[in-house]
């Protein structure tokens, strides 16, 4: 299991200051989905924050998986999407499938994942 909560606020500035964020954190379609939105950054720090939960659930940091490896859908019930690196950890360790539950205001979103495997 894995959990984090991030600052609406921390995700608004990186977006502001670093332009290259968007395409190093988020993929292609979760900046689509955020972008719909009239305050981005609370879907954004929300997926940053489920990205962050997934990877403590899978026993790791960010320093080990890409930040796009680990896409959260938007849109009903949220669902993980793993490549790459982190699909071979997920495998290596036998999880199957990630659960996320997510939940935000204009100042935090947070994030629980669960990894569940058959083991």
């Amino acid at each position: 299991m894995g959990v984090d909560l991030t600052p609406v606020d921390r995700v608004r500035s990186m977006l502001e200051r670093y332009p290259r964020f968007r395409e190093r954190c988020f993929t292609p379609h979760e900046r689509e989905y955020a972008d719909r939105f009239r305050k981005p950054e609370r879907r954004f720090a929300a997926r940053f924050a489920g990205k962050e939960a997934v990877m403590k659930s899978l026993g790791t940091g960010w320093r080990r998986l890409r930040w796009t490896d680990i896409e959260i859908t938007g849109g009903g019930k949220p669902r993980v999407n793993l490549s790459g690196t982190a699909l071979r950890r997920a495998e290596g360790l036998g999880v199957t499938e990630v659960q996320v539950t997510i939940t935000h205001t204009d100042e935090t979103a947070l994030v629980m994942a669960l990894a569940l495997g058959e083991h």
